[in-house]
């Protein structure tokens, strides 16, 4: 009797998993007609990709590094202030969003969705309504920076207060220890490698994004990298786009070697 239901089990897993298949890759077949997406078009243009990139796109120019080192700069300052900024303010609020530490579940609520508001809509989104109300400028993509980091990094803080041991929190309490000293003795400790570490993140990810930004309006880079590009200045479009590649690795070296020492 006992074989019979494992024989059964395991044949409406296949079916389960037949039909799986099946939805799968209708839903790909779908998308696919959907997009218009052809593997004929996408072979098809691997030749003038690869004649573009290696033909006009390549070599750098390199006379036009000078000119590129200080919006290279501005991106940098850029995703610097929106980091700094971006994580004191998530800082508060992921007290507000966590289960472990917020004063009231209605608070919990309300920040979460908050939060969640400014990490949903992407980064160029905001830059384009910041630059209607604003105008161009590092400015412009500094605060949107800025609305994007409050919104990843408040879910990334609260989830850290809410794995945090609760252990040394109900030693504190037990002791008559107040709400702040609490906060301060037994969830700031376990809170800051977590803090210190999401930051770092946080800013390796601004340098990147500072990038889209400002080819939407935002400054730095991103910026002459647009016009660049407008323009048919692909060669100098190459040194942009090089000379983003050495930022971002440079940054990603820097941040390690700050987190290894730190956490």
């Amino acid at each position: 009797m006992n074989e019979i239901h494992r024989q059964s089990a395991r044949t409406t897993k296949r079916i389960q998993t037949v039909l799986f298949l099946i939805i799968f890759f209708m839903i790909i077949l779908w998308s696919s007609i959907g997009s218009e997406f052809s593997l004929g078009a996408l072979f098809a243009g691997i030749g003038n990709s690869l004649r573009f990139i290696f033909l006009d796109f390549l070599p750098p120019d390199f006379s036009v590094l000078p000119k590129l080192l200080e919006p290279a700069m501005q991106t940098l300052y850029m995703s610097l202030v929106a980091m700094v900024i971006g994580s004191i303010v998530a800082g508060l609020l992921s007290f507000l969003a966590a289960a472990t530490t917020t004063p009231h579940p209605f608070i919990q609520v309300f920040v979460r969705a908050a939060t969640a508001l400014f990490r949903n809509i992407p980064v160029v989104i905001w830059t384009i309504l910041l630059v209607a109300a604003f105008g161009l400028g590092t400015i412009v993509g500094t605060m949107s920076l800025i609305l994007i980091s409050i919104g990843m990094l408040t879910r990334s803080y609260a989830e850290v207060l809410e794995e945090i041991d609760m252990g040394q929190v109900e030693a504190v309490r037990a002791a008559g220890g107040s709400y702040f000293q609490v906060l301060t003795q037994a969830v700031l400790p376990q809170f800051l490698p977590g803090f210190i570490g999401w930051s770092l993140f946080n800013f390796e990810i601004n340098i990147r994004a500072s990038t889209i930004v400002g080819m939407v309006g935002g400054g730095g880079i991103g910026f002459i990298l647009q016009s660049n590009l407008k323009l048919f200045q692909y060669q100098e479009a190459s040194m942009a786009v090089v000379l983003v590649l050495a930022i971002v690795l440079l940054v990603e070296t820097l941040t390690n070697r700050v987190r290894e020492r730190m956490i």
